[in-house]
């Protein structure tokens, strides 16, 4: 064994104890963890994204290559791709649109996936390829099907899992499609946030089998991971397990120009008002207030700007016609001043909807399921019956 291989066997045992004492990694994924090694899927130069600043710093092999090595196997999601591979150089580009995730997260969603022997599994979004690696070392290349959008991913990917001896089919596709071919399976696992859950998951899934994918609104990037078992009868319904933030699918990402028209000058004509509600009330990036804003007031887009240390405006954009609203905070002020525009009173229902939330005794997003049916799908609190449509 080469020296760079015996210290990358080092990093990949120590990645593997510290996700195990963190809970994240079951000892039935241990081995797997340690033999199937996350650098070998990266490329040389990446991206170590910061969650708590939003800043990626480039990291490259060739340059660093100890500095590289040390990110690989750190628990830091790592952007592999920007601008769906039009950018060049090491400066971060406009959109990240291909990435690791965080280790933690790859081990949790599996410890969640919930597999054993024999089973099929479909991947939405290859990525780098370490996801499907590591179920394909765990189950067999034969029993998993790995579908990425972007073909020179795939191509990257198919080429790292040849290198570790793996292979899955691996498919340069539309994931929400799935992969007939394949079918049925007994677990689906999407790697990419999903605002409308594509009925084909469902109808290539056994009867009893599990769908875990990220899911939210066009509220805002935030998702909650969700566990939906399929029914006989084609339906899935499953809970929020907790809150994560994936990258979503290309067909429904949110397309933050088309609300440029929404608002040709500020105020305008808008009616102002004023409100006691504090920015805080309106959640931060993994609370779940934010979350449920986005459950209570549907077709709704919300972006926080703070154009300096003093103000901060809240946004609001219908996404069926030209409404919008916005509250501004300013620092010192126990009021915020709302102006809102447009036949839909999106301030109204946002302040409604927390209401509603501080009403309920302010559940978690872990009180919350979603159910999937062939006429769409519905969120509900508590019980599956008691639902509403989203």
């Amino acid at each position: 064994m080469s020296l760079n291989s015996q210290r990358g066997r080092r990093a990949s045992d120590e990645l593997a104890r510290s996700l195990l004492e963190a809970g994240a990694l079951t000892p039935d994924w241990t081995e797997t963890f340690r033999a199937v090694p996350r650098s070998l899927f990266l490329p040389d130069l990446v991206w170590a994204h910061d969650m708590a600043t939003g800043r990626s710093v480039s990291v490259s092999r060739s340059d660093d290559p100890t500095g590289w090595e040390r990110t690989a196997y750190a628990n830091v999601p790592l952007v592999t791709q920007w601008d769906d591979g039009a950018h060049t150089g090491s400066e971060p580009g406009t959109v990240p649109t291909s990435s690791a995730s965080m280790p933690s997260v790859v081990a949790a969603m599996l410890r969640d996936l919930d597999v054993s022997e024999g089973m099929r599994v479909l991947e939405v979004g290859t990525g780098t390829g370490w996801n499907a690696g590591l179920l394909a070392h765990r189950l067999g290349s034969g029993n998993v099907v790995s579908v990425e959008i972007d073909e020179a991913v795939a191509d990257q990917a198919r080429g790292a899992l040849l290198r570790a001896g793996l292979h899955p089919e691996t498919v340069h596709g539309d994931g929400g499609d799935g992969w007939p071919e394949g079918a049925p399976y007994d677990r689906v696992i999407v790697t990419a946030g999903v605002r409308a859950l594509p009925p084909r998951w469902l109808e290539q899934s056994r009867p009893g089998g599990v769908i875990l994918a990220p899911w939210g609104t066009h509220y805002s990037d935030q998702d909650a991971l969700v566990r939906l078992t399929v029914r006989e009868d084609g339906s899935a319904s499953g809970p929020f397990v907790r809150m994560v933030e994936f990258m979503k699918l290309r067909d429904q990402s949110l397309d933050w120009n088309r609300f440029r028209e929404h608002v040709p000058e500020f105020p305008g004509d808008a009616d102002v008002s004023s409100a006691t509600v504090a920015l805080t009330d309106l959640g931060d990036r993994y609370e779940p207030a934010r979350f449920v804003m986005g459950l209570c007031v549907p077709d709704c887009a919300h972006v926080i700007n703070r154009p300096d240390g003093r103000t901060a405006r809240a946004w609001f954009f219908d996404l069926t016609s030209r409404s919008w609203a916005a509250a501004v905070f300013r620092s010192g002020e126990r009021e915020a001043t709302v102006y809102q525009s447009g036949p839909r009173r999106l301030w109204d229902e946002v302040e409604a909807a927390l209401r509603w939330w501080v009403g309920r005794g302010e559940p978690s997003h872990t009180r919350f399921g979603l159910t999937v049916t062939a006429e769409g799908q519905r969120v509900w609190l508590d019980d599956p019956a008691d639902s509403w449509a989203v």
